[in-house]
């Protein structure tokens, strides 16, 4: 049946709700409940039997979605205790006698949000207060400290396949592979798209090629400016990074090893598990995949909670119940990938990617510019929304079917949709990495997004124009001119203000 107009319903619903409401669980509840509603002729009741029913249950009981939710709740314990250890802490300790000069102090709380790849929210809260009082110290502002903690906090985290937000990408990714019957690994797409994740990739790499070249501009060259005029001792408030103060726990016993070794754990009971499976030359089942990572973040919670009370820390019971509140906490995750999966099978079902698509052949729009709109979609439902995570529920029922039916390869469209979110997630001052980038270095919020709303404009601009490069060629290359662009602008942008 073809469901015309109405097939564009959930998903335009899912986003305005998403706008009114800032809440990712209600709009994409309330998308899914208007497919039903279609799909029962208007009967509400019957719709709610539906959805529950026909949809939830049915998301819960597949194997592969199983899969991910334990996984995703075994990474949650894993990054609680990471978060409340003190490791963190006790390693930018460790570096901080060798850090004397405001570039070693921006490299090294670069390295350092790379560090905490495995929490994007734990990486304001970690290295923030631990390299403010190194900023202060050196005279390098508090805005360029929370621009640093933003660029490395999603953009990391988003570029790793084996953490939260790459295993609830993969499901999005493979919901849509079942609906279309594509063979193709979730993983393999994931891991064939990170070349394509560019405005990632340019965030990540603008922090070291600004520290280096010292060519701030903008906003930020202005509030660099303060930062050397300005009397810090003032505001230094004896930050003492061997105690975290919002749960009153002393960590001063705290070790740089307990941020490596469970990590190392991590690492080798994956590899140890599917090397004999010929990973990662090869590939590997994604049951198998999930079963190994959840093994090496149980071992690596475990090796943990023993540095934990070998270094006395935390009492048992203590670290327990860390692990088990961080087991809850991924409720919410888990939540949402039943109602984005659910809402994907729906507009499925609907054929709203094949309405689409077929709009665009009768008007002949260029196959080539699909990625870049995909891109320009993404920033503004993320924007809006101040979602990234919920922009992907939306856009990725989309794009995926799009990408298929104009032969554009779905690393592109993966990657579009990625950089999209992502984007509009650093622009938008309603974002939950915002505004813990601009706690994390007790940065004033207007002013954060002041100072990084034009590195982000610049990076995103140069995305869309290397997607539209991407969409005609189909080349990865497109990430290396991107790199090279963003090298001449911040050249030509800054060698533009000192002239004026």
């Amino acid at each position: 049946m073809n469901y015309g107009w109405l097939s564009l319903l959930p998903p335009i619903v899912a986003v305005v709700m998403a706008i009114k409401s800032r809440n990712v669980i209600l709009s994409l509840f309330c998308g899914g409940f208007v497919g039903t509603m279609i799909f029962c002729m208007g009967n509400p009741f019957m719709a709610v039997k539906s959805m529950i029913g026909d949809y939830f249950f049915v998301q819960l009981t597949d194997s592969y979605n199983a899969g991910v939710i334990v996984l995703v709740i075994f990474i949650g314990g894993f990054i609680k205790l990471m978060e409340k250890s003190g490791g963190a802490q006790a390693f930018s300790r460790f570096v901080y006698r060798f850090v004397n000069t405001g570039l070693k102090a921006q490299m090294c709380a670069w390295a350092g949000g790379i560090l905490i790849f495995f929490s994007d929210l734990g990486t304001p809260l970690l290295v923030g207060p631990v390299f403010r009082p190194l900023f202060d110290k050196l005279k390098i502002s508090r805005e360029k400290l929370a621009w640093i903690l933003d660029s490395t906090s999603s953009p990391v985290a988003i570029l790793i396949p084996f953490i939260g937000w790459g295993v609830y990408i993969m499901g999005l990714i493979q919901a849509e592979f079942e609906n279309l019957n594509i063979s193709q690994s979730d993983y393999t797409t994931f891991v064939q798209a990170i070349p394509f994740q560019i405005y990632a990739i340019l965030a990540i790499l603008m922090i070291p090629l600004i520290a280096f070249t010292k060519k701030d501009f903008s906003q930020m060259r202005k509030a660099e400016k303060r930062a050397l005029e300005r009397n810090f001792a003032e505001d230094d408030r004896g930050s003492d990074v061997s105690a975290d103060a919002s749960e009153g726990y002393s960590i001063k016993n705290a070790r740089p090893s307990m941020v490596i070794l469970p990590i190392v754990v991590v690492f080798v009971t994956l590899f140890a598990t599917l090397a004999p499976l010929g990973f990662p030359f090869q590939k590997v089942d994604g049951n198998a995949f999930r079963v190994a990572l959840t093994m090496g973040y149980f071992f690596g919670a475990l090796v943990l909670m023993a540095l934990i009370r070998i270094y006395k820390v935390k009492t048992f019971q203590e670290t327990f119940k860390l692990y088990v509140d961080g087991m809850k906490g991924m409720t919410d995750v888990a939540v949402t990938l039943v109602l984005a999966w659910s809402l994907g099978s729906m507009i499925s079902g609907l054929g709203t990617a094949d309405f689409i698509v077929d709009g665009m052949k009768a008007v002949h729009f260029s196959a080539g510019l699909i990625p870049a709109a995909i891109f320009l979609f993404g920033t503004f439902v993320s924007f809006s929304t101040g979602s990234s995570w919920g922009t992907f529920a939306i856009m990725m029922p989309l794009a995926i079917p799009m990408a298929h039916a104009f032969s554009i390869p779905y690393a592109i469209a993966v990657g579009a949709v990625l950089s999209g979110g992502l984007f509009g997630d650093h622009c938008s001052p309603i974002s939950d990495t915002t505004i813990l980038s601009s706690a994390g270095a007790e940065c004033d919020l207007v002013e954060h997004v002041k100072t990084q709303l034009p590195y982000a404009v610049v990076n995103g601009v140069i995305a869309f124009a290397a997607y539209l490069f991407a969409g005609f060629t189909g080349s990865s290359l497109a990430a290396v001119l991107a790199v090279a662009a963003l090298a001449g602008v911040v050249f030509v942008w800054n060698r533009k203000e000192i002239n004026q």
